[in-house]
């Protein structure tokens, strides 16, 4: 159900510099915020969601550091009917073969001045673009952490001068910040995981942008992690962020590009002539916060390039953990080690499996390790086989095992999930997975294979040069 709300021109208040027009639709003249336009002509609004009185936009209280925009102070009728929820769920079935252009227009139709774009200074440009197709106003936002590479900053400057738009930006709490930063340096997040750090800098900055909107659209698809965003929908009401009318539910989630995937998206990005971030020319594919992305190798995954020290699972800085299913999430092991049982011992079926592969037991590694002079050389990969980049491997390793057979050099797999991380982290040297160790002939100190190429002849370059 849908009313319609009369707002004058002349009873508009706005404070601050005017803008210019917007030129997506020439019939309407009004003032612009961002990239928001006020139309002085009748304005429907959709309601939706759940049941709830809907009130003048200036009895909210006072947001001073959400994204609700200048002119939420005027002033809209009282209207005192209801509206039943709308079921997002059937709504996602319905949209799930749609195009992201018909996703995008849906989204906006709906939720008009109430819903924004998340930008995250990468292939979200997309979004922009398929707004603007649309014809219809629209916002956009992003998250300044403060440590973003200068190429982003130069790339959102270029995108506000290519769209005509004003972005909205988010800043994380200067106390906070610096009582982080006090506490445990500029770059703890190597030692102890990303979460505090993204917490502090993204996660509570993007809590209180939310709290401005009633919906939001982001750039996630089922491409792009390994374990937490293949069941993405193309809308769902958002299972961990409040809106603004505050509660669970009170705000809407939309994923135009779900079921896209990263190559028809920069095919339509080249097609459109739009402009990109110079990183992803540098090797960057996903793109964070300067200290904790770097670039990817060709055939690694593009999330493999975010916080490349911790596990492949661990992939998410917060934004999106509403992804994970409930009993997934609960069953986590460390800051994402699989779904796990009592014994810690995953679901997933073993990979490595191959003859001319010795599987080592706990006790068996640990009498390995000790071993100051052993009769042969050991490579060994510490595994997890529910890890998206140890079964990307596994063909290499297995090549690998079977070619030095019978050469001296013993080739071997621990699992190292579940109860065991704990282990291999103090122990063995596991960063992620996987990790692969050469344990020389005469020495007990193994040896932590650094490079990112996994392929057969840059393992065999290795074991060739220590052996």
């Amino acid at each position: 159900m849908a009313f319609a709300v009369t707002s004058s021109s002349s009873s508009t208040a706005i404070s601050g510099s005017s803008f210019p027009r917007s030129s997506a639709s020439p019939d309407l003249k009004v003032p612009q915020i961002g990239s928001v336009r006020l139309a002085d002509r009748h304005a429907t609004v959709n309601l939706s969601r759940r049941r709830c009185a809907v009130k003048p936009v200036n009895a909210e209280p006072k947001r001073n550091d959400s994204i609700v925009p200048l002119a939420a102070t005027i002033a809209a009728p009282e209207i005192s009917e209801k509206v039943e929820a709308e079921d997002f769920e059937q709504l996602a079935k319905e949209l799930d073969n749609a195009s992201p252009l018909e996703i995008m227009d849906k989204a906006l139709e709906k939720f008009g001045n109430d819903i924004a774009i998340a930008f995250s200074g990468a292939e979200d440009v997309a979004l922009i673009e398929y707004a603007k197709l649309t014809g219809r106003p629209f916002r956009v936002f992003s998250l300044d952490t403060g440590r973003l590479n200068p190429e982003t900053y130069r790339f959102f400057n270029e995108v506000e001068k290519h769209y005509g738009i004003r972005m909205e930006y988010m800043f994380p709490d200067a106390v906070e910040v610096q009582a982080l930063v006090r506490s445990k340096g500029l770059f703890s997040f190597y030692e102890d995981g990303h979460q505090e750090c993204c917490r502090v800098r993204k996660v509570r900055p993007l809590r209180r942008a939310l709290k401005g909107l009633r919906a939001w659209i982001t750039g996630q698809r089922k491409d792009q992690s390994p374990g937490t965003r293949s069941e993405v929908p193309v809308v769902q009401v958002d299972p961990v962020f409040e809106g603004l009318d505050g509660g669970i539910g009170s705000l809407v989630k939309w994923n135009p590009v779900a079921n896209v995937d990263g190559k028809d998206i920069w095919n339509f990005l080249r097609a459109m002539n739009v402009p990109v971030n110079t990183l992803h020319s540098q090797g960057y594919v996903s793109i964070g916060c300067e200290p904790c992305t770097r670039p990817v190798l060709p055939g690694q995954h593009e999330r493999e390039g975010r916080w490349w020290w911790e596990d492949a699972k661990a992939k998410e800085c917060g934004l999106h953990k509403g992804n994970l299913k409930q009993d997934s999430a609960a069953q986590l092991n460390g800051n994402g080690n699989g779904a796990s049982h009592a014994n810690g011992t995953a679901t997933q079926s073993d990979i490595f499996n191959s003859q001319s592969l010795v599987t080592l037991s706990r006790t068996g590694i640990e009498n390995l390790a000790r071993l100051e002079n052993r009769k042969e050389p050991w490579l060994v990969v510490l595994y997890a086989p529910w890890c998206r980049f140890c079964q990307a491997m596994e063909e290499s390793y297995v090549e690998l095992a079977e070619k030095l057979a019978g050469s001296g050099v013993k080739v071997a797999k621990f699992r190292a999930d579940g109860e065991q991380k704990e282990y291999a982290k103090t122990e063995l040297q596991l960063g992620s997975f996987p990790t692969l160790l050469f344990l020389p002939k005469h020495s007990s100190k193994p040896i932590k294979y650094a490079s990112e190429k996994r392929d057969v002849d840059s393992l065999m370059a290795f074991i060739n040069a220590l052996r």
